[in-house]
């Protein structure tokens, strides 16, 4: 029969399974984006006047800052 074992884990492929996708930079970005989208949508809450600048124009603006920030976040190089 083959008598052939598991590769042993190596000590630079056990730090390579330990690692995060993102770096903690990546990470805090991703928070920061997420809670200028929360912002953005708490400011287009309401139901009166719903033509205000604020809901119309300023609210739309703030969650697509978020979303650029999110984007930002995810295609950042992780620092080593």
């Amino acid at each position: 029969m083959n008598d052939k074992k598991a590769p042993k884990k190596t000590e630079s492929s056990a730090k390579q399974d330990d690692s995060f996708v993102f770096g903690k930079e990546n990470y805090q970005l991703m928070i920061l984006g997420f809670v200028v989208i929360i912002i953005g949508f708490m400011l287009m809450y309401g139901t009166t006047d719903i033509f205000d600048f604020r809901k119309l124009t300023l609210a739309p603006i703030v969650v697509l800052a978020g979303f650029v920030i999110e984007i930002f976040a995810i295609m950042r190089k992780p620092k080593d």
